[in-house]
């Protein structure tokens, strides 16, 4: 576990490295190159791959979240906040939602069963402890636009819209654009894929929970962009 932990570390710090320099020249092309997106990617899933489900997950929650990003842009909401730089910075960040489970036990990560009331405390950890990591990254790395984004979806991608959430119990429009757009994301994928604990949900039954929840778990302007992308979803789901 001590290996691991370096290891994943090394690892995580080289990712950002990549996506910091990657983003200095996307500032001049307005654009975060495929190979950019997938050595990323790739990298991550490897400081991930204790959960034998983490690399496809993360990378279908990244395009879920980019079809919701283009969604809502295209529809004028929160034209503020989503700018070129936004939109390149979240796509990027989106494989990294996950990165404090690097602090996360295999025996709880991959418990075929449910997890009692401790090891689900523990499970819920990671988002605290991913904020933490990428807090660490920055202050050795500087500020960055990237880097902002990133540990905004890691820490607050469980964050629900009433309240309800963790690891800091934050409501509405206090919780990050970014993490309310990973939230849907993250949530969708969880519910329609096969886990060590649970079968894969069929789509429609996914699609009836993420419906019933938006006013109470999702942002509901963010759940009708998800659902006016579904061609795209499930063209990601299908790939």
């Amino acid at each position: 576990m001590c290996i691991m932990g370096i290891t994943a570390f090394i690892l995580t710090i080289t990712i950002i490295v990549l996506i910091v320099q990657g983003n200095k020249r996307s500032y001049y092309h307005e654009q975060v190159s495929d190979m950019q997106f997938n050595i990323i990617t790739t990298m991550a899933d490897i400081v991930e791959s204790r959960d034998g489900n983490t690399g496809g997950h993360i990378r279908r929650t990244a395009r879920y979240v980019e079809a919701i990003a283009k969604t809502l842009r295209k529809q004028g909401a929160f034209p503020d906040i989503l700018t070129d730089q936004y939109m390149a910075d979240m796509i990027v960040a989106a494989p990294l939602h996950d990165i404090g489970k690097i602090h996360v036990s295999d025996l709880i990560l991959n418990k075929p069963g449910r997890l009692t009331e401790e090891e689900f405390e523990i499970m819920k950890s990671h988002a605290a402890e991913g904020r933490d990591l990428l807090l660490r990254a920055k202050q050795q790395l500087g500020e960055s636009s990237y880097l902002n984004i990133a540990i905004d979806m890691a820490a607050y991608h469980h964050e629900w819209w009433n309240g309800k959430g963790y690891p800091d119990q934050i409501a509405g429009e206090a919780i990050p654009l970014c993490a309310r757009i990973m939230a849907v994301a993250d949530v969708f994928d969880a519910l329609v894929s096969k886990r060590c604990y649970k079968n894969a949900m069929p789509v429609e039954k996914a699609y009836s929970i993420i419906r019933e929840e938006s006013g109470t778990h999702f942002d509901p302007v963010v759940v009708d962009a998800f659902f006016d992308s579904i061609c795209q979803i499930e063209a990601v789901q299908s790939a």
